[in-house]
């Protein structure tokens, strides 16, 4: 990709240009825009957790800058083990982004279908013995789940079944797995267990040990 032009600079989707996508996306280019978007994702998590508010803006008024987005996640999606060996940051950012994607973005008000197999392939590289050594994928796994999980497991149950099967063998079989590790991975199967829903009991133990 290449970045000499200023119209790749995040700092180019400033307040005008967003309105202007929204308000009249034949003014801007929206392949340019959508990868602007993804690669600040890939670079700021923070943005990545927020990217997807600003898709479900510019889609309400461009139906096409769907496609954008998910072409460029597509492309995205065939080089992420070379992404993970190269930056976990990044590949945490991706994993957050594409989330978040999922959980706007919807057809019909339902998620992407194109989305969910990708979603999981992600989660479940996340929930690898390796990764799982890993606090920061861990915590990166917890969190998707936690807002998305259930919306997963409705588009397929049979992969969250597989998940957490992972995750199960995991907390049970993994050595040198982290006591923080430990815990979200704890927390997360109780969190499915319950419905997708902690007890108060439940909330105030593991939240009081994290703050811990």
């Amino acid at each position: 990709m290449e970045n000499s032009s200023d119209d790749y600079r995040i700092q180019s989707l400033d307040l005008d240009t967003q309105e202007t996508a929204v308000k009249d996306p034949s003014a801007v280019n929206l392949e340019k825009v959508s990868h602007i978007i993804v690669d600040q994702s890939l670079k700021d998590q923070i943005f990545s957790k927020e990217a997807g508010r600003i898709c479900y803006t510019i889609v309400q008024t461009h139906l096409t800058f769907n496609f954008n987005v998910k072409t460029r996640l597509q492309q995205e999606f065939k080089v992420r083990e070379e992404t993970r060996g190269r930056s976990l940051q990044e590949w945490v950012c991706y994993v957050t982004f594409i989330c978040n994607i999922f959980d706007y973005l919807k057809v019909n008000n339902m998620p992407m279908v194109a989305l969910v197999n990708p979603v999981y392939d992600c989660l479940m590289r996340l929930a690898k013995p390796d990764a799982l050594l890993n606090e920061e994928e861990v915590d990166c796994l917890v969190l998707q789940l936690h807002r998305i999980g259930e919306q997963l497991e409705m588009m397929n149950s049979q992969r969250m079944d597989d998940l957490f099967f992972l995750l199960r063998d995991g907390f049970l079989l993994q050595e040198g797995l982290t006591s923080m590790a430990r815990l979200l991975l704890l927390e997360i199967l109780e969190f499915r267990a319950g419905g997708w829903i902690l007890s108060t009991t439940a909330h105030k133990y593991y939240y009081s040990e994290i703050a811990d």
